[in-house]
């Protein structure tokens, strides 16, 4: 990892949301297993990783009050229209918050992706999720690839470039 690269996600490590100049990606640890998901969804039936195993999946950890979170979501939302005859499902997990708090948060901003609810954070705390927005890709065979840290233009050519193997 570059010295720049360091700097800026141990600053952003000292804040509850990602503060940094541009999103970093990280591949998953070797060795390490993808973590199970089951959660239940807002307004929505639970959702499962094994139930859509064979389908790219994006994970995408977030909170209302997380500014660079809501931020990225229209693209996430753009993302997933533009990739859903690929299977491509994004999954936006929040972060420990009331149905109250993301009722709030859809008037302000509604999007159409699904949303699991992550009530107690033990679903991020086992994807290793410290910085929010945190996005986790998982391949079609089910396990993890990389994770993304920080805000990031899910429409733009990076994404683009590191979707693309996973579709």
């Amino acid at each position: 990892m570059k010295r720049r690269d360091l700097l800026t996600l141990a600053a952003a490590t000292t804040l509850p949301f990602a503060a940094v100049a541009e999103a970093l990606r990280r591949p998953w640890p070797k060795g390490q297993a993808t973590p199970p998901l089951t959660l239940p969804g807002f307004e929505s039936p639970a959702r499962s990783l094994a139930e859509v195993k064979g389908r790219p999946v994006l994970l995408n950890f977030w909170a209302s009050w997380c500014e660079p979170c809501r931020a990225e979501m229209p693209s996430l939302e753009l993302l997933a229209q533009r990739h859903e005859a690929d299977g491509l499902l994004v999954l936006a997990v929040n972060h420990r918050e009331t149905d109250a708090a993301i009722r709030r948060f859809l008037q302000a901003m509604p999007i159409s992706l699904p949303i699991a609810r992550d009530a107690d954070g033990a679903t991020s705390r086992s994807f290793g999720v410290r910085i929010f927005p945190t996005s986790v890709l998982i391949a079609r065979d089910g396990r993890a690839a990389f994770s993304v840290i920080g805000e990031l233009d899910w429409t733009g050519a990076q994404a683009r470039q590191w979707i693309a193997p996973l579709l």
